[in-house]
């Protein structure tokens, strides 16, 4: 008797962790069932993905949607929305909301909220504070909850951690990986008069220099170390840091964003002026060439979008009244799909960095392969399709992205969460069926 599946993937170019295999996977109860189906099973329902590239359902594990806090700039419903858009299955939250994910209290609010309103699943990260220290340790194991977050430095409020003594006592609650905005605040607090109002906007990288990241890294370091608690350094984005994080592969892995592959100072100031404006900054050349030879070496674990929208209002003020943060969570994909096209790293990589890599820093339990008994979540690509980015596309309220213009060549033309079609064509398919990520704690 021929095999039934509720749903049979046929005929991509799969993304296997071995290599890629022309073949179908059946499909059942939301998790993958079977790879190398044949042409006699059935299914209630069949999507033909011959000529497409089926890669594991990607991850953007670097996302600030802004829930709770201004619905006109961005919220959990739409900044998932344009998460399936672009091909991506599961985002990690950050905890830098109104107020803030910081304990037991707003952490279950938000866990109640997303599967109720997300359009793909979620991680969330809890903020650490000097106030929260304690309870981080119960915190950490909350379902759906990705890791601690800690702002070394660049942050507003409590959430600032940004001493050694404070450090380490975060470092000393609990035991899971915890993930870092990495800057020395108190370099950054030096060289601010420094400036003034009405400045060029690239002066934002002459503010936030390598040196404050690099500094900020290398304490981070020297305290993990110590306390042997393992550390994820978010968007390095020198190459300073990136030689030096070699060094400490027992207690660190780092993300590199998609903006420092992709852009370059002075240009991007000079064309986007505050549109061009992030933490920690993009930068020239050397640093954008080291951050390619990392991807490339494999010294980078993962990437993301940092996906940090702000009202454009907002970001057409003179530096450095305008906010830092760009938009990124729609665009990752294709932006990265282009990279590959460009020869600049191999499609399996891309999967490792977008789907493997963050199901292995930070503990996944079922998501990060195609292979049986997995989350049957796909993204899948056209790799010849041609396209180019425009705002009107980007479905954030913000409704700007820094990337508008360019021309890409590779593009996701289906979202799948576990078995579930939630994207087809730019077409949203259904009703919210997020959930959250299970970790292991």
């Amino acid at each position: 008797m021929a095999a039934h599946f509720d749903l049979i993937v046929r005929g991509g170019t799969c993304v296997l962790p071995w290599g890629m295999e022309q073949t179908s996977v059946g499909v059942r109860e939301g998790r993958i069932a079977a790879l190398g189906v044949g042409p006699e099973a059935t299914a209630e329902e069949t999507i033909d993905a011959s000529g497409l590239h089926v890669l594991p359902g990607l991850i953007d594990p670097h996302v600030h949607l802004r829930d709770p806090g201004n619905a006109a700039v961005e919220t959990v419903p739409t900044g998932t929305k344009g998460a399936i858009l672009g091909g991506i299955t599961a985002v990690f939250d950050m905890p830098n909301t109104t107020p803030s994910i910081v304990d037991a209290q707003t952490l279950a609010w938000k866990q109640g909220y997303v599967e109720q309103a997300a359009w793909c699943d979620m991680g969330l990260y809890v903020g650490g504070t000097k106030t929260n220290i304690a309870a981080l340790a119960g915190l950490e194991l909350g379902r759906g909850v990705c890791g601690v977050k800690v702002f070394a430095g660049s942050s507003t409020g409590d959430l600032m951690v940004e001493d050694d003594e404070n450090l380490e006592k975060v470092m000393r609650s609990g035991r899971r990986r915890i993930a870092y905005h990495s800057e020395d605040e108190y370099r950054l607090q030096a060289r601010k008069p420094m400036f003034k109002s009405g400045d060029p906007y690239a002066s934002h990288a002459v503010w936030r220099d390598e040196e404050a990241a690099f500094l900020g890294t290398r304490r981070l370091m020297a305290l993990a170390r110590k306390t042997g608690r393992a550390a994820h350094i978010l968007h390095v984005s020198t190459e300073e840091e990136l030689v030096y994080l070699r060094d400490f592969r027992d207690v660190a892995t780092m993300e590199v964003l998609v903006n420092h592959l992709t852009q370059m100072a002075p240009d991007v100031y000079d064309r986007l002026k505050g549109f061009g404006v992030m933490n920690p900054p993009i930068r020239g050349r050397r640093h954008y060439e080291a951050s390619w030879a990392a991807v490339r070496d494999g010294t980078v674990d993962t990437v993301g979008s940092d996906h940090a929208p702000h009202p454009r209002a907002a970001k057409e003020k003179p530096w450095p009244e305008c906010p830092a943060g760009l938009t990124g969570v729609q665009t990752l994909v294709p932006v990265m799909l282009d990279h590959v096209n460009a020869g600049r790293l191999s499609l399996a990589r891309m999967v490792d960095l977008l789907c493997a890599g963050p199901a292995r820093v930070y503990g996944v339990v079922g998501k990060g392969r195609l292979a049986a008994g997995y989350d049957a979540d796909f993204t899948l690509v056209d790799m010849k399709k041609r396209r180019r980015i425009e705002d009107s596309w980007i479905v954030s309220p913000c409704g700007w992205t820094p990337f508008a213009g360019m021309d890409i060549t590779g593009w996701p033309v289906g979202t799948i969460v576990r078995g579930r079609a939630v994207m087809r064509e730019d077409e949203v398919i259904g009703e919210p069926i997020g959930k959250l990520v299970k970790f292991a704690g």
